[in-house]
């Protein structure tokens, strides 16, 4: 007996609308689609509307391809406006807020801002310092060293003298940091000496407490053989070639010898509020976001 197949339906397009950036309709959306495994269902997110001109083309458009709107319009004036055209056009529609609003306005008796994107703008600081952190940790280690115009903070030295845990640390203040590797023998990438040399910071540290630094590493490793790691003359040479590089480049020098991470960051940091503006702002703090106008 043959197994009778079934021959997948057309359907046509969801397009996503929204005054802002149509992140919160594309969640509603996905969070539904997902329970139909290997759908075949197109998906376009339509931003920034904000005048009934967009809504008529897009209601041609969904029209024309047979597709669906999900909304998610803040602006009553808007949401009523598509809602009417998409009756009279015959196109299928989804109204995410208009519900909630008509309740909200019902029970709360207080006029509605009807701003687009208002929630990510107020939540503005904890996005900027998730994104900083996903930067950081995928430009980590040398990673992507053709993105290293895009760091606010370059961090370059040898191994375990606190690059990383330095970067994270930053990222966590809202910083975009990547950090960068010295190794005897291997040229750094072209991108470092391309990049402004006022972001970029040589973490000095001494031959003594590297070498413990390192030999604690091992351990942990369980690697004991690797005696050229902890090698005075072999880093010694090691820290002078950093040297080299940091005058090189006209780097500014940092010496991470004996003290917190916090320090270093502190002393980075208030650097970097003497010398740039963040995002529009002159920092009066080395936080941005302690940063006041």
């Amino acid at each position: 007996m043959m197994t009778e197949i079934k021959k997948e339906k057309h359907v046509g397009p969801i397009y996503i609308v929204s005054g802002g950036k149509g992140l919160a309709g594309n969640n509603m959306v996905q969070s539904m689609l997902i329970q139909y495994p290997n759908n075949n269902v197109p998906i376009n997110i339509v931003p920034n509307i904000h005048e009934k001109i967009q809504l008529i083309k897009l209601v041609e458009k969904a029209k024309h391809e047979d597709g669906l709107i999900a909304h998610t319009l803040v602006n009553r004036e808007l949401r009523d406006f598509l809602k009417e055209l998409c009756n009279e056009k015959g196109v299928r529609n989804i109204d995410y807020m208009g519900e909630l609003a008509d309740y909200l306005d019902e029970k709360l008796h207080i006029p509605s801002l009807q701003t687009p994107g208002l929630y990510r703008e107020i939540n503005q600081q904890y996005f900027d310092r998730i994104e900083a952190i996903e930067f950081t940790l995928n430009h980590d280690d040398g990673l992507q060293p053709h993105r290293l115009h895009k760091a606010e903070i370059v961090l370059i030295g040898v191994s375990r003298s606190g690059k990383t845990p330095l970067s994270v640390y930053l990222a966590m203040y809202g910083w975009k940091v990547a950090n960068i590797p010295l190794v005897n023998g291997i040229q750094p990438p072209k991108e470092l000496f391309e990049v402004d040399p006022q972001r970029v910071f040589g973490l000095s540290i001494s031959p003594a407490q590297l070498i413990s630094h390192r030999v604690k590493r091992l351990r942990s490793l369980g690697d004991t053989d690797n005696t050229n790691y902890v090698d005075e003359r072999m880093v010694s040479q090691e820290i002078r070639n950093a040297n080299f590089i940091f005058e090189k480049g006209g780097f500014t020098v940092v010496n991470v010898s004996n003290k917190p991470i916090e320090t270093t960051a502190n002393e980075i940091l208030n650097i970097m509020a003497n010398r740039f503006e963040y995002r529009g702002r002159r920092l009066n703090s080395p936080y941005p976001y302690e940063a006041k106008d």
